[in-house]
């Protein structure tokens, strides 16, 4: 399985849209002034084995020029909830009809709640084409189920986050397991249950580290790197997790002050691998 960190940021990006702190100051002169940088962060996706996304930013086009995936190529959608960074339906009208020619994969299928499925329709109505609108649909799931399309198998479960049921997902491919948990605080015990229950390894994880060193309230909608250390303790002793799962932290906030040097210390002291835009994991 391969996996293409391609946004590793939180909502506002790192540095952030309209942030004048000190440390976005100055990320933004030193990549003004032309200095390469993982501390650039744009806004989260992951691309699994080049046809499964899980989130749509409003960066994807950035993706797309930075790293030179073909979305056309894309067949799944995982949407994690409907706020904006992770779920930019907009761009959607623009897959097909004029816009897109000679696509790899004609159909796309978006896997999101209901509140997914109503954003991606009141975002698109205005502008979607009855040529492209045919090619693309979406699929309401809830938590605790159960999705199987074409050699593809994924797992929903609730996430501790602010908007209407948002999901987490185990993904299965090739004999592979990814368990994404990002945009969530503490796991709810009736997620650890259910994955307990699947009696699935994970291969590999992503975990929320929105707050990094910063100190977080454990009923927050978003991990700091204590938390995520917790969650990788709790998915070892459940048996989701073992020494050879891959653990990701993920989804940067400018508050955190994700500079190499935090990031660097991070994996060095808890044994964790600090997901930058553009890196990809073999698993």
């Amino acid at each position: 399985m391969k996996i293409q960190y391609l946004g590793t940021g939180a909502a506002e990006g790192v540095p952030a849209l309209f942030c004048n702190c000190a440390y976005c100051k100055g990320l933004r002169a030193r990549l003004a002034a032309g200095e390469k940088t993982r501390e650039l962060r744009t806004r989260m996706q992951v691309l699994i084995d080049g046809e499964l996304s899980v989130d749509f930013p409003p960066d994807a086009y950035a993706h797309m020029a930075a790293y030179g995936v073909d979305f056309s190529a894309i067949r799944y959608l995982l949407v994690t909830h409907s706020h904006m960074d992770h779920f930019y339906a907009h761009d959607f009208i623009l897959r097909g009809y004029k816009y897109a020619a000679e696509m790899a994969a004609e159909e796309l299928t978006i896997y999101g709640n209901r509140e997914v499925c109503d954003v991606f329709r009141e975002c698109t109505r205005r502008e979607m084409k009855e040529s492209v609108a045919k090619n693309v649909r979406t699929m309401p799931v809830g938590a605790f189920e159960e999705i199987a399309f074409d050699d593809w198998r994924a797992y929903t479960m609730p996430a501790h986050h602010s908007s209407r049921d948002p999901l987490l997902y185990m993904v299965e491919h090739g004999g592979k397991r990814y368990l994404h948990l990002c945009d969530t605080g503490r796991l709810p015990d009736d997620t650890m249950d259910f994955l307990k229950a699947l009696g699935k390894r994970a291969d590999a994880v992503s975990c929320d580290c929105t707050f990094l060193w910063d100190d977080a309230d454990p009923n927050a909608r978003h991990m700091n790197l204590k938390e995520a250390v917790y969650t990788r303790e709790r998915l070892c002793r459940a048996g989701v997790a073992d020494g050879a799962t891959k653990f990701v932290v993920t989804h940067f906030s400018h508050n955190g002050a994700p500079t190499a040097e935090a990031v660097e210390r991070a994996e060095r002291e808890y044994g964790v691998i600090a997901a930058y835009d553009g890196m990809t994991l073999e698993i």
